[in-house]
């Protein structure tokens, strides 16, 4: 089984380089997992080849999250950075692909015209982090109030604090936590 994860990620490798290698900042493996980090403007066509190809086989977006490098020097590359996390399921494989974007009008292109799970997952990222996922069909709020404004989990987002109230206290004041 491990030999055969080898291949496919040699396979995915070569593939990447050799249809899109203007686009390839990087390949990095760590603990058995291999990340490609590209050119923004080339996610869409890079995922749509790597799931046209009938041998790689890469069917399935399982998850999309950011990182907001404020502070850090990777924020040189862009404060955020985007990461798709893309399996074969064919092959029981997967691997990740990074774009790092602008501090100032993060934007890429949305993924759900080649997977529709990336509808919520965008949403999330967009509500969270305020990413732009261009050509999205309903990119609007998922997970915090309406009338939030910024994106709570941007490193400069301003720390509070909330007493949570529950059914047995819900009566009580709230106590102040020292």
């Amino acid at each position: 089984m491990m030999e055969q994860a080898v291949n496919i990620s040699e396979n995915i490798e070569l593939f990447v380089k050799n249809e899109f290698g203007d686009a390839v900042l990087g390949v990095d493996y760590f603990r058995g997992d291999m990340t490609i980090s590209i050119k923004a403007e080339s996610l869409f066509d890079l995922c749509e080849a790597l799931m046209s190809d009938d041998d790689l086989a890469v069917n399935f977006l399982a998850d999309i999250t950011t990182v907001d490098w404020l502070g850090h020097d990777k924020a040189q590359s862009g404060r955020f950075e985007v990461v798709y996390n893309l399996c074969s399921i064919k092959h029981k494989y997967r691997f990740f692909i990074s774009v790092h974007l602008p501090e100032e009008n993060p934007t890429i292109r949305s993924l759900v015209d080649l997977w529709e799970g990336a509808n919520w997952m965008e949403r999330e990222v967009f509500d969270l982090f305020g990413i732009v996922f261009d050509g999205h069909p309903d990119l609007t709020k998922i997970l915090t109030p309406d009338e939030l404004e910024g994106h709570p989990l941007r490193k400069d987002f301003p720390l509070t604090y909330e007493v949570p109230q529950f059914s047995w206290n819900k009566d009580d004041p709230p106590e102040v936590i020292k």
